[in-house]
This record gives structure tokens, C-alpha cells and sequence, in this order.
């Protein structure tokens, strides 16, 4: 098709393009063309387009802006300004796919360039006026070679300079970057699959609308929107605090076998009329409307393994949140207004609503809420991932403890202390905020340890009854949080081996991180609101350490402490258990062994053993040899370790059999995370560590190996003797399948059929933008 139409595009210039193929049309596509008798775009180009495109184009790093993740994303097109831009010294304008413009033509006037043909339509213009057809042209032209690329020949790395070209630049870019065809740096799209979108394209792209609801779903909605949208103070106050917690997950009901997924948006409609979607910075911000209504709309973007965040709506939930909101008789004489005060202040706002239903409301699914702190607008962040270990565990303090009517009226009266730097909105200075919060931050910890200081004093024990259990039932009691440099994790259950650091988490604390990282933080905003949103962050981080620290005997606290901060100044470990978080008296565990944490850590498992599952566990694979060859790999330990990706998933299993995969997780040793930069100069490469899991743990793998069940103890020898570059280019060698491996779409297509078949409700598509090139 029209290959050699392009050839003599090279030299011209702008108008001469222009006179050829038309001026362009930006409204060309604010109606999509109907589909003929030819391609849907819902059953034939969206799944080639997730399959091969959006496993790059999908979060709001995606290249050039061009989310491919619907229809809606091609016809926007690409911008060549970039959401991530750490020197920002204003906030940035929002681009939001959905939220910030609706139409193609709109976003030409926020300055995005068309990736389809919006000049004089026809079949020829359609593909050679197209960035899009072109740059999957100049892939087949240009294929990559099958070992790794040289060095210079392609960037690949995610902070690469990107050039977005327009289509009238487009010849001049092919000259100059000839490997840059897409998919980029990855094989081309097979013969079939460039058929397929050829004729889509030189069709126009048409488009069918987005998929309609089913009678049963469309009920589910009404009940849910009727049920979100009660008319007494109680209720709508209970709607907006739900609304400001869920608005990042994908909802679905529990009674649709579909598993449809939607989001909860603020409307000006109420239900029974199109959602009119309210679009703020923040979920809290001032709606400009006296009343808004909750709405329940489809999610028409693709699910990313990066942002999917599923959240179950059914009658046993509806339960819950009138037991934790409504059932018990409350007042609310007037609803809180917006002014930033209140609005960015949970405990301002939110004060009228029982703090026991928030906790819980928390607590009942507490991944889904830490997955928001890992899973958000944040696609990529090693200035704000090197605030946390990469690799600790988290429990929870139990409600009946830590929503006592004392707390209530405790955190009443520490409000003030408890504000955010949100506050100061998304264009910040960098230190005034910091030196605020960091005053009351103090104060908050002084006015905490002497709280507990009093109760221990009447008679409160301290011990492992203050961890909440998952009454017994609720696998959310104990998560696992990894870092993956630049990117994180979290999963229920305490997994690999004990972690240097852990966290308790109370009420407070998350709530207050809640706040901080999702609803309040802004991914357009300058680099002061992203700096002292970091800076803050390592307040929480030190509470929920100091909360795990006085669970452990008297004297071994402070010298923990010291250990999980080798080399930080003293004013930092003074915040973990010093002069601001300090507490002077024994708890009420009994300790029999010289390493009382790793004993506590074996305690913590006992109290919630009902709870923990097994999914991650190597002791839950059923072959033995198998097994035994894990282990073995997940005991390496080292500084060769760093010549190990992040991520990595192993395929194991003979060519062409349904095959077992695992997640190998590289756990790098810092001597602390208490500082912002420099990261490198704290790391401890004698101490680094591996973690290696069943199924899959992380959203960007860097490398995909694949070996025989024969081979793997073979494969965990070869990574526990890695001393150079050399030794791991000969260990990929051997195992991986690279990313410019011809059978790389194939491996990626088996990988992803193995991810729905093993979390069918979490599986959605990882990103590969951050595969390694060695």
C-alpha cells in the first residue's frame, strides 16, 4: 500500500505540504468517520493497538503525549511538551485524555499535533498525511537487529530527549533517525497486523463509539448514583469523602460477569441526564457549582498494569458504607466549603464523619489505598521513590485502638498540625512550605508521644493486640511495598525474607499520605510542590518507623533506628525516635532472643498467619526441584547483584508448553533514604538482595528471560557469580529474550495470556517502556 508515496516528502517545506495533500482540518475528527463494511476499530484496531502500542503509549509519560489507550487518544495526538519536568518553575497547564478537552479540536488549541491524516481525506492523504502509518512505515524499512543495539544507535532510556515530530517534519526526522520507526526500539508489527491498521487508516479511521452498557449494568449504575447522590447533610458528606478516595480506582460491580470498568467523576447533571464532568486540578478543589453530583461513567481506556487500581461495588459494600457512614446517628449541621484550608485538610473537612468508618472504610481494602500512593498519576519518580526502601513491610494499628473516641478527640485537636503542602496549590516555593510543615510535623510527634506516654501511664498496654488482625478474615492487614528505582509495588502479605525497615500505620498516617501523594498532589505542578511533597513524604515515612520501633524492647530502639540510618545527621534520626517522636517506657511483648526484630517480625507473622496467603510464597510451588532451584536463586546476595534488572520476569518451561513465570526483584541496600539527592552515594552493594516470587509483581519489567526447568539451577549459579557487565551480557545471552528479538511480540503475548490467567480481576498490560538494551 502506497509505499513509494512518501519517497519525495523529504524536502518540503511547509507550504509546498500544505498545497499537496490540503490544509489541515483540526475538526476533521470531532465527528469520527462511521465504519463501512470494512475494520472495527472496537474488535480489530484496538487490540493490536494495546497489544504493540500502548505497552509504551498508555501512562502520562507516554512518548510525545500520545496516549493510544483509546480512540479518543489516537485522535488527540501527540504534544511536544512533556508532563515530567522536574525544573518546572510554574505549573503546567493539565492534559488530561477524558477531562481537560474533549475534542480533537480542542486540543490542537492546547497545542497537540494530529497523528491522523486531518488534511484533504481520501486513501492516499489518509496514509501518507498519517504520523502514525508512517512511523510503523519507517519500522519496516528499518528493522532492528536482533542483538542489542549499539551504543548511540537508539536512545532508549525514559528521560530521552523526545522530538514529536509533526507530519510536515516527518521526512526530515525519518532521514535523521532511521531506527526510529514505531513500535520503537521493539520489532516491528507483523505483516497481518500493519494490513489491519493500513486499512483502517487509509479508511479514516472510523470509529463506532465507545461500547454501550448492558440493561443490567445500566441499573447497577442508577442504583449505585441514587445511593451517592442522598440529599441529607450525612449522606452528602459521606459521597464526598468516597469521591475523594476512589476517584483514581476502576470500579466495578461484583454482579456483572462483564467486570465493566467505571469511574466515579463530580457532575454538574445529576443522575438521569449525560454526566457534564466537573475537571479540577484536585479532587477537593472548589467545583464552581453549589451542588455537585457523583456520577458512575465507563473507563474507555485500555487497563494498565501502571495505573489499574480495581475497586468492587456490590450490596455487601453498600452495607459497609452505611454501617461505617450513615447508621450511626451523627450530626452535620453545615457541609465544609472549598477554601483550601479546609478542603486540603481531611481532618478539617471530614471532621463530622464517624473517625471508626474512616478507619475501617481505609483498613477494608488498604492495597487498594496504598496502590493509589504506587499506582497514580506518578508514572515514573526516582526523586520521589528514593524516599522509601525497596523493599519493607507494612501493618496497621487496629481500629479498636486507634478510632477510640480519645483519638477522635485527640486528632480534633491536632488538626492544625495535621495540614499538607498542597496548601500552597501546585505552583510553590521550595523552602518556606518545607520549614512550615516541618514545624508542625514537630509539634504534631511531640503532642503524639505524649498521648501515648499517658495512656501507657493509666494502664493501656503496649503489645501486639495494638496490630489489627484483618479481623480475621481481611488479607489487607499486611502488605508488601517494594521500589523498583524509579518505579514501585505493593501486594497483600509479608513476602521475602525479612526486611530491614517495616511500618504501623495508624489512622493519622494514612490518611495524611493519602492526601498527600494522591489527592493532593498535583504531576502538572512546579518543582516546589513536587520537592516538598518528597521532603513531607519523609515525615510519614519516619512515623510509621517510629510507630514499629516501640514494639520492640526498650534498648534495641535506638540502635535500630541507627542502623536503618547509618550515615544521616542526627536531626534525622532524632525524627524516627528522638526528641520529636519519643517514648520512654517499656511495651508489654515478651522478647527471648538477641534479635528481638527479626523475632517481632516472626510474632507479627504468628498474630496474622489466618490472613496471610500464599500467592507469593516459593513454599507454595508444587514441584520440588523446582522450588529448591528458587530458593536458590532468591539467596544470591551482593554487589554482582547490581548488574541485575529491577524487574525481571523468568519464564520457565520448554518452548511451546504452557510454562510457570516468576518475578525476580532486585532489593538494592541503602544505607538510608533520608536524603534527596545523591542517591548513589548511600547505596551498600555488599548487602543487595533478591526477592524472587510465583506470578508477577511490578508494572515495568526491564527484562524477560526465558529458561528450560532444567536450566534454572544453571541460571541462579550464573547470577550468583556475577561480577561485571561481561558476565551478565553472557548470562543474556544464554536466557533472554531481548527486546529486539524477532519472537519478542510472541513472548510478550504468552506473558500476558499467563497474567490474566493468574489475577484475572488485577491483569492489564505492562509497560515497556523501561526494557533494557543489553
Amino acid at each position: 500500500m502506497l509505499t513509494g508515496l512518501v519517497a519525495g516528502c523529504a524536502t518540503l517545506a511547509m507550504r509546498e505540504f500544505d498545497q499537496r495533500f490540503g490544509p489541515p482540518d483540526p475538526q476533521r475528527f470531532d465527528v469520527p468517520a462511521q465504519p463501512s463494511a470494512g475494520v472495527s476499530y472496537r474488535k480489530d484496531i484496538q487490540p493490536i493497538l494495546e497489544r504493540r502500542c500502548v505497552v509504551c503509549h498508555g501512562c502520562y509519560d507516554a512518548p510525545c503525549q500520545l496516549k493510544l489507550t483509546a480512540w479518543q487518544g489516537v485522535a488527540r495526538g501527540s504534544s511536544k511538551v512533556p508532563v515530567y519536568d522536574a525544573d518546572r518553575l510554574l505549573e503546567a497547564p493539565p492534559t488530561r485524555l477524558f477531562e481537560d478537552a474533549l475534542l480533537p479540536s480542542q486540543w490542537r488549541q492546547r497545542g497537540f499535533a494530529p497523528v491522523l491524516n486531518e488534511r484533504d481525506p481520501g486513501a492516499e492523504n489518509n496514509l501518507a498525511a498519517s504520523v502514525l502509518y508512517r512511523s510503523l512505515l519507517l519500522k519496516r524499512a528499518h528493522p532492528l537487529p536482533a542483538s542489542p543495539l549499539p551504543p548511540g544507535a537508539l536512545d532508549l532510556s525514559p528521560d530521552r530527549a523526545q522530538s514529536c515530530p509533526r507530519i510536515e517534519e516527518f521526512a526530515d526526522y525519518a532521514a535523521s533517525h532511521p531506527l526510529a520507526g514505531m513500535p520503537y526500539g521493539l520489532p516491528a508489527i507483523s505483516e497481518r497486523e500493519f494490513s489491519i491498521l493500513g486499512r483502517w487508516l487509509e479508511a479514516g479511521a472510523p470509529y463506532e463509539g465507545d461500547e454501550p452498557l448492558t440493561p443490567a449494568q445500566q441499573q447497577l449504575v442508577r442504583t449505585w448514583e441514587t445511593f451517592l447522590n442522598g440529599d441529607s447533610n450525612p449522606e452528602r458528606l459521606m459521597s464526598r469523602y468516597l469521591y475523594e478516595h476512589l476517584f483514581l480506582g476502576q470500579l466495578s460491580f461484583d454482579t456483572d460477569p462483564q467486570r465493566r470498568a467505571f469511574r466515579i467523576v463530580r457532575s454538574v447533571t445529576p443522575p438521569g441526564r449525560p454526566p457534564a464532568v466537573i475537571a479540577t486540578r484536585r479532587p477537593y478543589d472548589d467545583p464552581g457549582v453549589a451542588r455537585v453530583y457523583y456520577r458512575l461513567v465507563p473507563e474507555n481506556e485500555t487497563l494498565l498494569a501502571k495505573t489499574h487500581m480495581p475497586y468492587l461495588l456490590g450490596a455487601g459494600r453498600m452495607a459497609k458504607f452505611r454501617d461505617w457512614f450513615l447508621d450511626p446517628a451523627f450530626p452535620v449541621q453545615s457541609l465544609p466549603g472549598y477554601a483550601v484550608a479546609t478542603s486540603a485538610n481531611p481532618f478539617a473537612a471530614f471532621r463530622d464523619l464517624p473517625l471508626e468508618g474512616r478507619y475501617r472504610f481505609l483498613l477494608d481494602e488498604a492495597e487498594f489505598f496504598v496502590m493509589n500512593f504506587i499506582k497514580g498519576p506518578v508514572c515514573r519518580g526516582q526523586l520521589a521513590l528514593d524516599v522509601i526502601e525497596d523493599r519493607f513491610w507494612v501493618f496497621f494499628v487496629d481500629p479498636r485502638a486507634g478510632a477510640s473516641a480519645a483519638v477522635a478527640e485527640f486528632l480534633a485537636g491536632e488538626r492544625r498540625d495535621l495540614r499538607l503542602p498542597a496548601e500552597w496549590g501546585s505552583t510553590a516555593p521550595i523552602l518556606t512550605p518545607w520549614l512550615e510543615y516541618s514545624r508542625l510535623e514537630q509539634h504534631y510527634l511531640r503532642a503524639k508521644s505524649q498521648a501515648l506516654e499517658q495512656a501507657a501511664a493509666k494502664g493501656m498496654k503496649i503489645d501486639l493486640s495494638l496490630i489489627w488482625a484483618g479481623d480475621g478474615g481481611n488479607a489487607n492487614a499486611a502488605l508488601t511495598v517494594f521500589r523498583h528505582f524509579d518505579s514501585a509495588s505493593v501486594v497483600k502479605g509479608l513476602v521475602g525474607e525479612a526486611p530491614k525497615t517495616a511500618w504501623v500505620v495508624d489512622y493519622p498516617l494514612l490518611e495524611r499520605i493519602y492526601y498527600l501523594l494522591v489527592a493532593g498532589y498535583d504531576v502538572y505542578g512546579n518543582a516546589g510542590h513536587q520537592l516538598n511533597s518528597r521532603l513531607y513524604m519523609d515525615f510519614l515515612r519516619m512515623e510509621g518507623e517510629f510507630n514499629f520501633l516501640v514494639l520492640l524492647p526498650q534498648p534495641a530502639r535506638r540502635p535500630t533506628a541507627e542502623h536503618w540510618y547509618r550515615g544521616a545527621p542526627q536531626a534525622v534520626t532524632d525524627y524516627v525516635y528522638g526528641r520529636n517522636a519519643h517514648f520512654d517506657r517499656p511495651n508489654h511483648i515478651a522478647y527471648r532472643s538477641g534479635d528481638p526484630q527479626r523475632e517481632l517480625y516472626a510474632m507479627l507473622r504468628a498474630r496474622l498467619g489466618p490472613v496471610l496467603g500464599t500467592r507469593f510464597e516459593l513454599a507454595a510451588v508444587a514441584d520440588a526441584a523446582l522450588r529448591r532451584d528458587l530458593q536458590a536463586l532468591a539467596a544470591a546476595r551482593g554487589a554482582g547483584l547490581a548488574f541485575m534488572p529491577e524487574v525481571m520476569f523468568l519464564r520457565v518451561g520448554e518452548p511451546g508448553r504452557a510454562a510457570k513465570y516468576f518475578s525476580v526483584l532486585r532489593d538494592t541496600a541503602h544505607k538510608n533514604v533520608a536524603r534527596v539527592f545523591k542517591e548513589a552515594q548511600e547505596l551498600i552493594p555488599a548487602e543487595n538482595r533478591l526477592t524472587v516470587v510465583p506470578g508477577f509483581v511490578g508494572a515495568y519489567p526491564n527484562a524477560l528471560f526465558s529458561v528450560r526447568p532444567g536450566e534454572v539451577a544453571a541460571f541462579a549459579a550464573a547470577v550468583a557469580a556475577l561480577e561485571s557487565e561481561t558476565d551478565y551480557r553472557r548470562l543474556a545471552d544464554r536466557f533472554a529474550i531481548r527486546r529486539t528479538d524477532p519472537a519478542f511480540w510472541a513472548a510478550s503475548d504468552e506473558l500476558l495470556a499467563a497474567y490474566a490467567a493468574w489475577a484475572p480481576a488485577e491483569a492489564s498490560l505492562f509497560d515497556y517502556s523501561r526494557l533494557e538494551n543489553r
